[in-house]
């Protein structure tokens, strides 16, 4: 059966000034490993950011730091002015419980190499779990939400199959759709297309390029340099945990300043 796409409930969303992402000296370890060092960036509301780099880079880890998933050692993060784990009273930062957390979390989505959809509940399950959950939605609101981003990333047909029964490409544009059941101000994407097979690449690609027009801001790490030429508004190389070059897509990826920007880019372009 042929997947029709109608990327219009996409495109169509509404366009707001939120989204705002700034880093401000952000360092993580890993025991004796420094992951992130001393990283600072700064990201407009509805840009398009790709962050380029060798495996090993650190990029994973500071897609992470964005929501918490990781917590940072040095520094902090904000997105629009919030204090991202931590609560500021005077001059200090104070951290957050994991309630209040998870209740930052709602407005930061994230989408990962893996899927990492719910084996054990339908697409359509999967989908309304967390607005219900969060009490964002009511289940009838949930449903109808749900229904309408099935439809615009083609996979309406499939609200009652199981993750196990859909290819990669089909499990990664669920797992997108999933995301913005909480209309993040942010999505984040960690190598969306890494473990799919080649001919799935391009749909799953797609879905994205369509959120990118809808104004929602967009971090991701991905080794696909056409999909950067084509969206990205910046483009940030990362190596050995710091960054090394970052600007317009224009100028990192056809006019780099620094050396191992250049040899990067010579592999895989």
């Amino acid at each position: 059966m042929s997947e029709a796409f109608d990327y219009r409930a996409l495109e169509a969303a509404p366009v707001t000034a939120t989204g705002a992402v700034t880093l401000t000296g952000v360092s993580k370890w890993y025991g004796k490993h420094l992951a992130l060092d001393n990283i600072s960036l700064t990201l407009d509301p509805g840009s398009v950011t790709v962050i380029l780099g060798p495996s090993g880079s650190g990029k994973t880890t500071l897609l992470r730091t964005l929501n918490h998933l990781e917590r940072v050692d040095a520094g902090f993060i904000q997105i629009d002015d919030e204090y991202i784990g931590y609560q500021r009273r005077g001059d200090k930062l104070y951290a957050l419980k994991e309630h209040a957390i998870l209740r930052q979390r709602i407005n930061v989505g994230y989408v990962f190499q893996n899927f990492n959809l719910f084996p054990h509940m339908t697409v359509l399950e999967n989908l309304i779990e967390a607005p219900i959950a969060h009490r964002q939605l009511t289940r009838q609101a949930a449903l109808e939400r749900a229904d309408t981003l099935l439809e615009s990333v083609g996979l309406r047909h499939k609200a009652q199959a199981w993750p196990r029964h859909l290819s990669g490409g089909q499990q990664q544009r669920i797992a997108i759709a999933r995301a913005l059941m909480l209309n993040p101000r942010v999505m984040l994407f960690d190598e969306p297309t890494s473990a799919l097979d080649p001919e799935r690449v391009g749909e799953v690609l797609d879905v994205i390029k369509a959120l990118a027009r809808s104004g929602t801001t967009l971090v991701v790490v991905t080794h696909e340099i056409g999909f950067a030429r084509e969206v990205a508004d910046n483009v940030v190389f990362m190596d050995d945990g710091r960054i090394i070059e970052q600007g317009s897509t224009h100028q990192v990826l056809n006019h780099p300043r620094h050396e191992r920007t250049r040899r990067f880019l010579s592999k895989v372009l």
